[in-house]
């Protein structure tokens, strides 16, 4: 964000190359929940919560399995 990069061509990027994975491929994916505390003073930290929180619904319409994982307690959500 620092750097002006086109941020929806990089989560576009993303989620087309989760959809277009071959059947066989395993990946994981591993993110921080930035969504869940106070809202941000500065734009930008509030600019990224936003950003983060659409990524993590997008990837998790594409992909099989999503856990949220709190202190080491796996939560199956899809």
């Amino acid at each position: 964000m620092v750097a002006e990069h086109d941020i929806d061509e990089a989560q576009s990027g993303l989620l087309d190359a989760l959809t277009n994975l071959p059947a066989q491929c395993s990946v994981l994916l591993v993110s921080n929940e930035v969504g869940q505390g106070i809202v941000p003073v500065n734009k930008m930290a509030r600019d990224f919560r936003d950003h983060a929180g659409r990524l993590h619904q997008q990837v998790a319409a594409v992909v099989p399995h999503v856990w949220f994982v709190t202190a080491g307690l796996p939560q199956k959500l899809k």
